[in-house]
């Protein structure tokens, strides 16, 4: 009875030992006797207890390994100090264990060399500017390599490029003045678009009145009397300024002008009326 039961220990803490329970997610391997003999998948698995080993365990889901900021020069020898990260699984358990000592250490030095090497061969302008192209770039030569190591790496990403300070000062000054001069540009387009339109309304408005006095005669002496009032106002305020200059206009002159605008002469009439009269003019103080 006694040997039995020491049977039945035994078989159970085989069972125990054999047994083996891999989550989902991950895969183990396993050696017999020093080599390589198969790999576990998720679920429950059962080993050879001391003669079995199981040398590996781990996930073959997406990790992340970040890149911790690197100093490069750049092609126009601007020192810049970029870091990234990248995003990374295991597509073969044997080969990431058997062929590479330490796969995070490896992948992180190899983006570092191949980020320097990148960059190295654009000026500062095209590796702020052109960062997409640079990630596709560098994930295209490390997954190159890391094939090899049963390694695929799914993305790759620059987070941040710093300049020294004074090319940060540099390109703030090149922002700001490209900023003025597109506020320029704009102001100075703003500003002839509203000269076009005030002189079309202006046009427009004379085309209005002549019209409205070659029909409407007895308009003719109001226009006068308004006209002849907008002259002593603009005069007065030339008068109240420091600065101002005061033109004297011969009225024979302003009047040949108020009876062309009218139609009470043509334009053929007042030049020649102006070139008989050689008195008409204007004189400036």
């Amino acid at each position: 009875m006694e040997a039995f039961a020491a049977i039945v220990l035994v078989l159970i803490g085989y069972a125990l030992g054999s047994a083996k329970l891999i989550n989902e997610g991950n895969e183990a391997l396993v050696e017999r006797l020093g080599r390589y003999h198969r790999k576990l998948r998720p679920g429950m698995n059962f080993i050879v207890p001391l003669i079995d080993t199981i040398v590996m365990e781990d996930t073959t889901r997406e990790q992340i390994l970040d890149i911790k900021p690197q100093n490069v020069i750049t092609a126009d020898n601007v020192y810049i100090q970029v870091d990234g990260v990248i995003f990374w699984r295991i597509n073969d358990m044997e080969k990431s264990f058997y062929r590479i000592d330490d796969i995070q250490v490896a992948l992180g030095n190899l983006v570092q060399v191949e980020l320097r090497a990148n960059l190295a061969e654009r000026n500062l302008e095209q590796v702020i500017t052109s960062r997409t192209e640079v990630n596709q770039a560098l994930l295209k030569a490390v997954n190159a390599a890391a094939t090899d190591w049963g390694v695929q790496v799914i993305r790759v990403d620059i987070q941040s490029i710093t300049p020294p300070e004074s090319v940060q000062k540099s390109m703030a000054d090149q922002q700001a003045a490209v900023i003025r001069k597109r506020a320029a540009i704009t102001a100075a387009e703003g500003e002839q678009e509203a000269a076009i339109k005030r002189a079309q309304a202006t046009k427009t408005s004379v085309q209005i009145l002549s019209e409205a006095l070659r029909t409407n005669p007895e308009s003719k002496e109001i226009l006068k009397y308004l006209v002849a009032q907008e002259q002593v106002e603009a005069s007065h305020r030339l008068g109240t300024s420091t600065n101002a200059k005061v033109v004297f206009l011969n009225p024979g002159v302003n009047s040949d002008a108020y009876a062309q605008m009218v139609g009470d002469i043509g334009s053929d009439d007042l030049v020649e009326k102006n070139n008989s009269n050689p008195e008409n003019g204007s004189a400036s103080a």
